[in-house]
């Protein structure tokens, strides 16, 4: 499985990167999935619903579906949170996985960065960071792409990883 990172500070512009790329590349004719890891709790369930009151009630999982979409909820209940590696067994095939976060993890990356965050940059000290994409000129020892190139940035990925 092809997977590549976009890591970054909080409001670096990760989460636009990552939407921009799913559309460029799946333009292009490729199956892309995402994987967003969030450093806090989050729900996707609602207060009322059929599907939270099975969590509430107790079900380890809950699998929601419809003729459109099906959402698979799995409680931890305490148990250790999942490495990616377990989680990108959980996909189906497809061309390119994006993994937005997970920035300690060991596969490749490309970094956001937007100057006016203040934020130092990520790269200087994490080999697993290929490129940045910043808003600002930067002198790096590695590829720096405007922040909006998306084609360029996609290109660079697609290569990366053989596609």
């Amino acid at each position: 499985m092809n997977i590549y990172g976009v890591v970054g500070w909080k409001n670096a512009g990760k989460t636009g990167l990552m939407e921009r790329l799913v559309t460029e590349i799946t333009g292009r004719g490729l199956s892309v999935s995402t994987v967003k890891h969030a450093h806090h709790t989050f729900d996707v369930d609602h207060p009322g619903k059929d599907s939270h009151r099975h969590r509430v009630a107790g079900a380890t999982e809950v699998l929601l579906a419809s003729r459109n979409r099906f959402a698979l909820m799995h409680e931890l209940r305490d148990a250790p949170e999942p490495t990616l590696t377990d989680l990108l067994t959980k996909l189906s095939p497809v061309d390119l996985v994006l993994i937005e976060g997970y920035k300690r993890d060991t596969h490749p990356k490309i970094e956001a960065h937007r100057a006016a965050t203040g934020n130092p940059l990520i790269a200087p000290d994490d080999p697993t960071i290929q490129a940045v994409a910043s808003d600002t000129p930067l002198s790096l020892d590695r590829p720096v792409f405007d922040l909006n190139d998306t084609r360029s940035i996609a290109d660079f990925i697609l290569h990366q990883v053989g596609l």
